[in-house]
């Protein structure tokens, strides 16, 4: 990145910044693990662990330090009934840069899906 050092713009970033997908899969299911195991599902707390979930993902992404780059996390929480659920999401990106990581976590009583999504700023 010469051309940055030289006060140049970079419209890509360096092959060590890139959003890792694997690495941030790795923070995800930390994360889930360290925050989920052992609870119950509760209803009326779902909304608050999720915020939680999701602020504790977030803030384990910054310290990856992705330079230029948006995360966006999304979180769902739900009770464990031995049913099948499927997520979708639909992004409009440059796949030369931007990527996702996702991981799910479910115990006896609840289940719970994360995804980050990592968008390279131009």
């Amino acid at each position: 990145m010469a051309a940055e050092a030289a006060g140049g713009y970079s419209l890509r970033p360096n092959f060590q910044h890139r959003f890792r997908k694997a690495t941030v899969g790795e923070c995800i299911q930390q994360v889930l693990k360290e925050t989920l195991d052992g609870k119950q599902y509760d209803g009326d707390e779902s909304p608050t662990l999720t915020r939680t979930v999701g602020d504790a993902i977030r803030e384990r992404l910054k310290e990856l330090n992705y330079d230029r780059y948006k995360t966006v996390v999304q979180v769902v929480i739900g009770e464990q009934r031995g049913e099948g659920v499927r997520m979708v999401a639909r992004c409009l990106w440059d796949s030369d840069t931007d990527n996702y990581a996702q991981h799910t976590y479910s115990n006896e009583s609840l289940f719970c899906i994360a995804v980050a999504f990592g968008c390279f700023y131009y």
